[in-house]
């Protein structure tokens, strides 16, 4: 009995080193990888001449106050201090963030936030050696920025595919957060084709790779070892890593980067809208069987959508035959294409499908912003809504490119107080039917049907959307 007990543990025990051993086997190996990619991967920091009033006494380390003592005094010790200069004083140096080598010659990718107003841009190598870099350009729309430097047969990274990404997918980052060199962290693909504020132009992928300030502009690696992205951003309330970080699709990154080499700047096609996302209420009030597309809120005067014939509360179900699931997907697919590119559309318009062929437009450098809409001495008129309205001035419907709507002189409460509505709003559909007089305003409110989705176009300081709301018996 007694050998057979001890037979038994052994087995036991052998048993658990091979699942062990299994588990260890699934899990990814990154080891080589990092020995093969880190040469390429480059620490750079930037001095920049700045006011006296605006630099930081000497000897201290702006932006590090939150960091503990111990991380701060390396600091202190490690990042070299400049001496006064005639007038004014130079900022020290600092390691702000990240990049990679993508050819032989010296042609280097990171952020436009990494290296923008620098006046010189340090690029280290992993063998320490330090490169003066030149900016050869800078996309601040999708955060990219191209540098060279003076070198011959330099250590390059191998590009991939960001669009053959699957979500679950192990990436690993490589960079220097908070200055520390060649830290390396992995996660996996949490989310594909996120739009962020500020940055509709970019379909970035998001991870749970723990990236923090230094990280940016550094390489995000598949498990092939190639580049399919540039960390960028991290969403955090801390200012450190809360388990979601942005990364810029290496696809988008290198057409930036190829524009930038050859051109000195970057085009991008434009379709001259104003979009929203479809809800479920807004998907009732137009006919849609599920939420989806691009809801259609305003159609900018001579842009390529107006000259295409795009009409306000078109809502865009696919460009090309790629579909347009969240709104956030047009700019996306349009910025990808090139100013001229001929493209067609399936829209839905008033319960009907309809295919639409049009030129791309060249996203303009800045955009104009609308004048205010002002008030109006026309005649009052009430409805079920609780708002009194009046009719658009001409100067008005020039300024805004409008042949009727109608005015918000009041809101008096009821439904209008209900879904926000205020004093200088512009309506100008209510139901899916254009609104062109006061008059007409008040017809289409008294035939408003109750407990249901009822669509409404608003034009506030210049910007359009559709609000919903449900009128009771």
């Amino acid at each position: 009995m007694l050998s057979l007990k001890y037979s038994l543990s052994s087995v036991f025990a052998l048993l658990f080193l091979g699942q062990m051993s299994l588990a260890r086997a699934e899990l990814p190996e990154f080891t080589e990888l990092v020995e093969e990619a880190s040469p390429a991967v480059v620490n750079i920091s930037t001095r920049q001449n700045l006011p006296q009033r605006d630099v930081a006494v000497q000897g201290q380390v702006p932006d590090l106050e939150g960091l503990p003592p111990m991380f701060r005094e390396f600091f202190e010790r490690n990042v070299p201090q400049l001496p006064r200069g005639q007038g004014g004083r130079q900022r020290e140096a600092q390691s702000l963030g990240s990049g990679f080598i993508i050819s032989d010659d010296g042609y280097v990718l990171t952020n436009n936030h990494v290296v923008a107003n620098a006046d010189e841009i340090i690029v280290r190598l992993s063998d320490r050696s330090e490169l003066e870099a030149k900016l050869i350009g800078a996309d601040p729309r999708t955060d990219v920025a191209l540098l060279k430097v003076e070198g011959k047969g330099l250590p390059t990274v191998k590009l991939g595919k960001s669009q053959a990404l699957k979500v679950g997918e192990w990436v690993l980052a490589i960079g220097s957060p908070f200055g520390f060199d060649h830290s390396v962290t992995a996660g996996i693909v949490s989310a594909k084709g996120r739009s962020l504020p500020n940055e509709s132009y970019v379909p970035f992928i998001q991870t749970d790779v723990a990236i923090n300030p230094g990280n940016s502009g550094g390489p995000l690696f598949n498990l092939d070892g190639e580049v399919v992205g540039i960390n960028s951003q991290i969403f955090t309330r801390s200012g450190g890593f809360m388990g979601l970080s942005f990364a810029i699709p290496i696809d988008v990154a290198m057409d930036v980067a190829s524009q930038l080499k050859s051109e000195g700047k970057v085009s991008r096609g434009w379709l001259g809208v104003v979009i929203q996302e479809v809800n479920k209420d807004l998907a009732e009030s137009f006919g849609l069987d599920k939420p989806a597309g691009a809801l259609v809120a305003q159609v900018l005067e001579d842009g390529p959508a107006a000259k295409g014939g795009l009409q306000v509360g078109d809502v865009i179900l696919n460009l090309n035959g790629q579909p347009i699931v969240m709104s956030a997907d047009l700019p996306h697919l349009v910025g990808a294409l090139k100013p001229n590119a001929q493209a067609e559309l399936e829209v839905v318009r008033e319960g009907e499908r309809k295919t639409i062929k049009l030129s791309i437009g060249a996203l303009p450098e800045d955009g104009a912003e609308m004048p205010l809409v002002g008030q109006s001495g026309a005649e009052r008129s009430s409805n079920r809504l609780g708002v009194s309205v009046v009719e658009l001035t001409a100067e008005q419907k020039k300024a805004f490119d409008l042949r009727g709507g109608v005015v918000i002189k009041e809101v008096q409460g009821g439904p209008a107080a209900l879904i926000g509505l205020r004093s200088g709003d512009v309506i100008t559909h209510l139901n899916n039917q254009a609104i062109d007089s006061a008059k007409s305003f008040a017809q289409v409110a008294k035939g408003l049907p109750v407990n249901r989705s009822v669509s409404m176009r608003v034009l506030r300081q210049g910007r359009a959307s559709f609000i919903t709301f449900k009128l009771a018996e």
